[in-house]
């Protein structure tokens, strides 16, 4: 798919779901994942209302987004249900990822993140409380990156560790899939310069998210 569209100039129409079904001969799902996947990349971009097309090329690496912004770009319209949003003394291993002291005060922010209304995520994150003061009474905000770059916070880097699994009986009932299905679970240390503000766990749907990661040579 890369090799047809790769070439184009910016602005060509992609092939349709079921042109390329019968080009390949594969599932309608596994063209929907590759589309995903060359959509994260920033090849292809959608348009609600009129399709899927050739992006201009914006010579990004590795460019840092939080979900919110994930599924915009992939032409998906990003939810959060929150399901736990409280203060708590963090354990040994959220302070040392926040360079914090074990009991200090975090914000635990576990939330159903959906796409389209589909579930896609469940997504558990701790803040250091002493950089956001007030965040719990403040409204819960859909994009946890608007709300800290409104903050002068937003994460400028990170790093993330990948695995794949299998789903346990409380993630399948969140996300809607059978216990045992195989999940993606990416766990995230983000930083706003050399400030450790977030470290999260999410755990995604294999069937619906494709993972796309770009490097550049020297």
């Amino acid at each position: 798919m890369r090799g047809l569209v790769g070439d184009s100039p910016a602005g060509t129409a992609a092939p349709s779901e079921r042109e390329l079904v019968a080009r390949f001969g594969v599932a309608r799902m596994t063209v929907r994942q590759a589309m995903d996947a060359l959509v994260s990349e920033g090849l292809l971009e959608r348009i609600p209302g009129r399709g899927t097309f050739v992006r201009e090329r914006l010579g990004a690496v590795g460019q840092l987004r939080g979900y919110t912004e994930e599924m915009s770009v992939r032409g998906l319209l990003a939810e959060s249900q929150t399901l736990i949003a409280r203060r708590e003394k963090a354990g040994p291993g959220v302070a040392r990822a926040l360079e914090l002291t074990e009991g200090d005060a975090v914000i635990h922010w576990k939330r159903l993140r959906r796409a389209d209304a589909v579930p896609m995520c469940v997504e558990d994150a701790y803040l250091s409380e002493v950089l956001i003061p007030g965040f719990l009474q403040s409204g819960m905000p859909t994009s946890l990156y608007d709300a800290l770059e409104r903050r002068g916070l937003r994460p400028t880097w990170a790093e993330d560790s990948i695995q794949a699994d299998v789903a346990t009986v409380e993630e399948a009932g969140l996300l809607e899939i059978a216990p045992g299905s195989s999940v993606l679970r990416v766990a995230r240390r983000a930083f706003c310069h050399e400030k450790a503000v977030e470290v999260s766990r999410s755990t995604f749907r294999a069937d619906r998210f494709t993972l796309w990661v770009q490097f550049a040579g020297e």
